[in-house]
């Protein structure tokens, strides 16, 4: 399989290498400025927080089949131990209870860094992949160089703009999709913002589990989510970062075999572009419903995990 000419296109459209400098290492959360965080600050009105985590639990999301990907294993290491010494048993004397967790770092709601997709052996802004070392991890492009992330979030319902609670298994989201559902929210969207991309698949989990999650109602391995086209829309309006509420975030497969997973590739390695898989973006849907806004405060700072090529997050949208 190779990228179609209609991917290498759209790769020298979007690509924003050099753009920030050669030794860029954030990509488009360079968007995000000191006044971009000023005017997401002053969408704050109510106080509501709403959290678009999903819990991080052995029966979550993951089934395996990438190998990596362990379901958070959450273990103790010592229950009500006396630090301190406790000979007699005394209990008044402080005691402490520690725990440990196994898990992939994109094995739940987490975002992508800028050293988890690669082609023709680069990532972002031509850092080879020789970068990434077994010891070391990503010795560029680690997930720890995205220090914070918080600015403007804006809820693009592609669901609930054409009346739906989910969208079907094999629906690509266009430009268009992306404007009616802006259009929809009362969104005008800015340079900087956060995009959160509701297709309504994270139900499926919650109804039927992590299977018909990751392998669609038919269990043929369809998901809904931007196609080729919409990557454009991304680099035009000059989105700094975007997560979806589905297992694999794009469109699958593509409407080309050719062009399978293309759009990580051009969102991360060509554009830079910070991307989220797994949120569930179903609270925040009813919370902007009720009340008539879909812009908010979006907090959403990845774990620094030194050389990581992606971590774990807990987003809250404060409105």
């Amino acid at each position: 399989m190779s990228f179609d000419d209609k991917f290498h296109e759209t790769s020298r459209r979007v690509r924003n290498w050099g753009r920030w400098g050669d030794d860029d290492r954030l990509g488009t959360l360079n968007l995000i400025t000191d006044a971009a965080v000023v005017e997401a600050a002053a969408t704050i009105s109510l106080g509501h927080r709403v959290s678009c985590a999903i819990d991080m639990t052995h029966s979550g999301v993951q089934l395996g089949q990438i190998p990596t990907r362990v379901n958070p294993i959450h273990a103790m290491g010592s229950i009500d131990h006396p630090d301190l010494g406790d000979p007699d048993g005394e209990a008044m004397v402080p005691h402490f209870s520690d725990d440990m967790i196994t898990m992939g770092l994109q094995a739940a709601t987490h975002w992508d860094g800028l050293s988890h997709v690669s082609y023709n052996h680069m990532l972002y802004n031509g850092v080879p992949t020789s970068s990434i070392t077994a010891r070391g991890g990503a010795s560029v492009l680690g997930i720890e160089n995205v220090r914070h992330l918080v600015g403007r979030g804006v809820l693009l319902d592609i669901a609930g703009s054409k009346g739906l609670d989910r969208l079907a298994d094999d629906h690509e989201v266009t430009p268009e999709d992306l404007d009616d559902a802006a259009e929809w929210g009362g969104i005008t969207i800015r340079s900087g913002d956060i995009v959160l991309l509701r297709t309504g698949r994270i139900q499926l989990f919650f109804e039927s589990g992590a299977q018909a999650y990751t392998f669609g109602s038919d269990g043929l391995g369809n998901s809904p989510g931007p196609g080729l086209r919409a990557v454009e829309w991304f680099h035009s309006h000059d989105i700094a970062a975007v997560a979806s509420d589905s297992y694999i975030f794009e469109v699958f497969p593509s409407r080309s075999w050719d062009n399978a997973l293309a759009v990580h590739c051009l969102h991360i390695v060509d554009m830079g572009l910070t991307q989220g898989q797994n949120w569930n973006l179903e609270p925040i849907a009813k919370m902007c419903t009720e009340i008539g806004r879909h812009e908010f405060f979006l907090s959403a700072s990845p774990e620094p995990v030194v050389g990581g090529c992606g971590a774990p997050v807990n987003p809250v949208a404060v409105f």
